[in-house]
């Protein structure tokens, strides 16, 4: 059941910010156990492929999981969904800090996916209810923001906790504020109704296999899937690799390290997501394709400085390559589910977010830690990491691709 129909226009406004919070620690929490990656390898004398695997654990499952989660929620109240995943993967984020070994961590890893498999279908669909084409690629992009700020809170005082006080009370303090916010969100957040932002009103519930033929069925959305595979890659290549890439060419701590691996390029993509909405909206009113076309410009713009992150010997170079790079991937980032809003409709909207997650995470962010804990071993760490280039030119011309298709497509509605 819906409760939104009373609310004020600026609610739609407020559901942004909410879910911004809970977007926040969505990502510190999947981000901090990066930061102390060092500690692990000491204190339980772990090798690079179990740490990439430590990384692929959750990719793996929240990608696989994002496919069932996504058609869960276009069957259930997304409030639901919302909260409930953010209490699930808090409370395993927590439960984390009890783990004495690999396959303690390499479980926990794995169970957090499934927590957080749920949110960003939940939450896209929500804000594509509130929000109409006019103005959903800003308000994406705008709850876009608080990814970035998650990582770095993540990266940084994962790290400055670790070096302080153990890894473990890392875990312990960001899940234990990820419970107490859903506990004050429970009463603000309000469930809309389906397709009211297109005057499209549905309560229609496809099955599983229904709404996998709709999405099929629609070329520009098997290669904005495709897109987002690559992107997701290099942009997990950074994620994972670049606070350890840093503690070891540049000796940095571990709280630095953690901080420079994310802020430049998180606040630089910070940026890049509040234009990338904005020039997507108007890009849209323009032609179909508009939002593809802005991130192809993200990826295609930021792949020279993916391979600078990777080879300069200067830290001043690799905080400039963050930086660019991270702008780059805003614009990429803030078009990510409004692109695929664009050609599907909004009872299977849910379901297209879990299979982008399930297409990005289990098979970009999959593959990524360990493609390049392998790399590494022949061609060195940063030589690895700027070898993701190629990746995102792959990237660039999908993307080129389903920009065509979709003005090559008739008038209509989605899907």
């Amino acid at each position: 059941m819906a409760d939104s129909k009373e609310l004020s226009p600026r609610y739609a406004w407020y559901v942004v910010a909410m879910l911004w919070g809970i977007a926040f620690f969505n990502y510190a929490d999947r981000q901090a156990i990066f930061s102390v990656f060092p500690l692990l390898q000491h204190s339980m004398g772990l090798s690079n492929v179990e740490l990439g695997l430590l990384g692929s654990a959750f990719a793996w499952v929240y990608g696989l999981g994002a496919l069932f989660a996504g058609n869960i929620v276009d069957r259930v109240r997304r409030k639901t969904a919302i909260l409930g995943g953010l209490y699930a993967w808090s409370a395993i984020c927590m439960a984390t800090s009890l783990a004495t070994g690999f396959r303690g961590l390499f479980t926990m890893r794995a169970l957090e996916g499934i927590g957080e498999a749920f949110y960003f279908p939940a939450s896209m669909s929500l804000v594509s209810d509130y929000h109409g084409p006019n103005t959903r690629s800003r308000a994406i992009g705008i709850h876009q923001t608080s990814v970035y700020i998650g990582t770095i809170a993540g990266g940084f005082f994962a790290g400055l906790i670790g070096q302080r006080y153990g890894w473990r009370w890392s875990f312990i303090v960001f899940g234990g504020l990820g419970i107490v916010l859903g506990l004050v969100l429970a009463r603000w957040l309000r469930e809309p109704v389906r397709g009211q932002a297109e005057h499209a009103e549905t309560s229609a519930r496809l099955s599983l296999g229904e709404t996998m033929r709709t999405i099929v069925r629609q070329p520009g959305a098997l290669l904005l899937l495709g897109a987002f595979f690559c992107a997701n890659f290099v942009a997990v290549v950074l994620l994972t690799w670049m606070p350890k890439f840093l503690f070891d060419r540049f000796h940095m701590t571990l709280a630095m390290s953690g901080l420079t691996a994310t802020i430049y390029v998180q606040l630089a993509s910070m940026v890049g997501s509040v234009c990338g909405g904005w020039m997507a909206d108007r890009w849209r009113a323009k032609r179909r394709g508009g939002r593809m076309l802005v991130q192809m410009v993200g990826v295609l713009g930021g792949a020279p400085f993916v391979v600078l992150c990777g080879m300069t010997q200067s830290l001043a170079w690799l905080i400039v390559a963050l930086t660019v790079w991270g702008f780059f991937k805003g614009l990429y980032d803030a078009n990510i589910f409004a692109s695929v809003f664009d050609v599907i409709r909004p009872e299977a909207r849910g379901s297209a977010a879990g299979l982008m997650n399930t297409v990005g995470w289990l098979g970009g962010g999959g593959s990524a830690p360990i493609v390049i804990a392998w790399l590494s071993g022949l061609y060195g760490l940063g030589g690895a990491i700027a070898m993701a280039a190629i990746v995102y030119v792959v990237a660039g011309l999908l993307l080129f691709q389903a920009a065509r298709s979709v003005e090559a497509r008739p008038a209509g509605i989605a899907g």
